[in-house]
């Protein structure tokens, strides 16, 4: 996401991390916060907004200029136009062409404030020619699929209540992992306007630990089947998909699952181990750049883009009441009390993992922090610089080893109720 979560979330099939409010303000005027007193303006910014939140988006914006691809002592570098995304540490996937080419880009070598440029390495072009690229758009995945990562994998389907969901499985490839013999899958959801590549960055950790991995879609991302109302349901609905995903998992040899979730994924991943009949299968989660409190999310999304706060109540309100299903287009209101998990911390037994930049920009950390001082069960990671979901991007050495430490030690303990 990246301002409502609003922003698409970072992967890498995933656009440049446009802000969905920013994007509402270009298109109803940045001027609401200075200029709306009719209650007509207001409540139809309002309704715009609602909408823009529960419809998918998969269109990608190409909005960073690559202005050079030069040849350097230590091998080719690309000059970019500077944002906020294309500065971060770490190491990132740049998409052109339409989404047809692909590169692999990582150290930061040059940043000149002045010119508004930014020079990376290249460390890979994995499709296209970069040398024609004009522009693109730089998201936290560099890989296609699990075997441009080197993984052995397989196409699959899981069948969930709107049809036939793509996944891919990739089995484990390490008979000496710690869990090797244990038949623990790990179950990947990714975030909002993504897709199952966003997975592709916990195959490390998977497989070091001895996992097999279960890569899904859910409805409305654009591989799924969309469903019948066509809107997100921010967790309420696609939780459903996510237990098709536990049911394939069980019905293929695993005794137990993870999910791992990451920002809307991680919203999703908690409505799963709230709701399913499946739950007791459900042994950890491991979510990064979680959404643990939709109202949060959505109140913070609305400040940053100088939406007034009587609009971003009527928001709310459209999307949590019966009667603002005409506005968005839902086939049921959102309850959004139910995604509230500071609220209900008490409520939540399932041991869980957070990993959470400080500075993240889409959804502030500060209810992954709260949650894990309220509920024991909640271990949590704090990152810096890295943003919304590149806390793997910018440090993956940090990443797989708190993941690897924390799930090995989860299933050192005893079996809940013994």
């Amino acid at each position: 996401m990246a301002s409502i979560p609003f922003r698409q979330e970072a992967q890498a099939e995933t656009a440049p991390q446009t802000p969905w409010v920013r994007s509402v303000a270009s298109g109803a005027g940045v001027g609401l916060a200075a200029g709306m007193t009719m209650t007509a303006t207001a409540s139809a910014a309002a309704a715009y907004l609602a909408r823009v939140v529960v419809t998918p988006v998969h269109e990608k914006r190409a909005d960073v200029e690559i202005l050079a691809v030069i040849q350097a002592s230590r091998g080719q570098e690309v000059v970019l136009t500077s944002t906020p995304e294309t500065i971060v540490s770490g190491t990132y996937g740049l998409h052109f062409d339409a989404g047809r080419g692909l590169a692999k880009i990582g150290e930061v070598t040059a940043l000149e404030p002045k010119h508004g440029t930014v020079t990376r390495r290249v460390e890979e072009v994995v499709a296209g020619d970069l040398r024609a690229a004009r522009r693109g758009w730089v998201s936290s995945g560099f890989h296609r699929d699990p075997g441009e990562a080197g993984y052995e994998f397989d196409e699959v389907t899981v069948g969930t209540p709107v049809g036939e969901a793509a996944a891919w499985y990739v089995p484990n490839g390490n008979p000496e992992g710690p869990l090797a013999e244990r038949n623990i899958w790990a179950i990947m959801v990714h975030g909002r306007a993504g897709t199952r590549v966003e997975g592709i960055k916990a195959l490390p950790a998977a497989q070091q630990l001895g996992l097999d991995s279960l890569l899904i879609s859910y409805r409305n991302d654009g591989e799924a089947p969309a469903a019948p109302d066509g809107r997100y349901g921010l967790g309420m609905t696609e939780w459903e998909d996510v237990e098709a995903g536990i049911r394939y998992a069980l019905d293929h040899g695993a005794d137990e699952v993870l999910l791992f979730g990451w920002s809307m994924g991680g919203a999703i991943c908690l409505q799963a181990a709230d709701r399913s009949q499946l739950a007791p299968a459900v042994r950890g989660l491991v979510l990064t750049g979680p959404v643990i409190d939709w109202i949060d999310v959505l109140a913070h999304q609305a400040r940053i883009n100088r939406v007034p706060e009587p609009v971003g109540r009527m928001t709310r309100w459209l999307l949590s009441h019966p009667l603002g299903r005409r506005v968005t287009g839902l086939a049921s209101p959102l309850d959004l009390k139910a995604m509230n998990w500071i609220d209900r911390a008490d409520q939540l037994h399932t041991r869980t993992l957070i990993l959470h930049s400080q500075d993240d920009e889409t959804v502030p950390h500060g209810p992954s922090r709260d949650l894990a001082e309220k509920n024991g069960l909640v271990s949590f990671e704090s990152f810096t610089q890295a943003r919304h979901v590149k806390e793997w991007n910018h440090d993956p050495e940090r990443w797989n080893g708190r993941v690897t430490s924390w799930v090995t030690d989860l299933f050192s303990e005893a079996e809940p109720g013994h």
